[in-house]
């Protein structure tokens, strides 16, 4: 009876081994924790953009298209400032974590993981980047495509990672979708989206699986 147990236990180490082995498990919670700190940081940069362009009129139709437009550069590169820092950031503590844990950062599964999470993200990047260039109210629509297209990112993704991932994928989807009904207030939603949700996801992320690894 106690040679079953034993083997029963040995299969299921095993078959736990086998599923570790084609997951990238070197995600660091705390790189989710910055990553939300740079999206606050640059939701109140985005605001005060914002602030600034609305505080400056009424002016001349023409002067309005110019600061329309630079008020668009100031934004998407506020937003494309935070995601090189969060990637920048990922890559540093996950390297970092891989080493602790004797994993390749760049392997078969961390390949995997990059494609699954590239289409989505490419696919929303280039509808937004649509949106913005058509202008006029459609470009209310940016927050809540860039919250949905990367939440469904995170859910495909999941399958190749630590599948807490997918939880946080549904959150920021129910997110996008409810921002989609509220575009007065797409910043709002935008800072508890890639802000909130990613301290909140990265520490629990720290405290269940990186607090234990010296």
């Amino acid at each position: 009876m106690k040679n079953e147990k034993d083997q029963l236990e040995a299969l299921q180490d095993i078959r736990k081994m086998m599923q570790d082995s084609s997951k990238f498990l070197s995600l660091s919670g705390l790189s989710g924790v910055l990553a939300g700190c740079y999206a606050l940081i640059g939701a109140y940069l985005g605001h005060l953009a914002i602030h600034q362009f609305n505080a400056g009129y009424p002016r001349g139709c023409d002067s309005f298209q110019a600061d329309y437009v630079h008020l668009v550069q100031r934004i998407l590169l506020i937003c494309g400032s935070v995601l090189a820092l969060s990637i920048i950031t990922a890559l540093l503590l996950s390297k970092s974590k891989a080493k602790k844990t004797n994993q390749k950062l760049f392997d078969h599964s961390s390949k995997k993981l990059f494609w699954s999470m590239f289409v989505p993200l490419f696919t929303g990047g280039l509808f937004c980047l649509a949106l913005v260039y058509h202008g006029n109210g459609l470009i209310m629509l940016v927050s809540p495509v860039m919250l949905i297209f990367y939440g469904l990112a995170l859910i495909a993704s999941s399958k190749f990672t630590i599948h807490d991932v997918k939880y946080l994928g549904y959150l920021e989807v129910l997110l996008g979708l409810l921002a989609s009904f509220f575009l007065g207030s797409g910043l709002i939603f935008w800072a508890l989206g890639f802000g909130v949700l990613h301290i909140i996801y990265g520490s629990i992320m720290w405290y269940k699986y990186d607090r234990t690894i010296k």
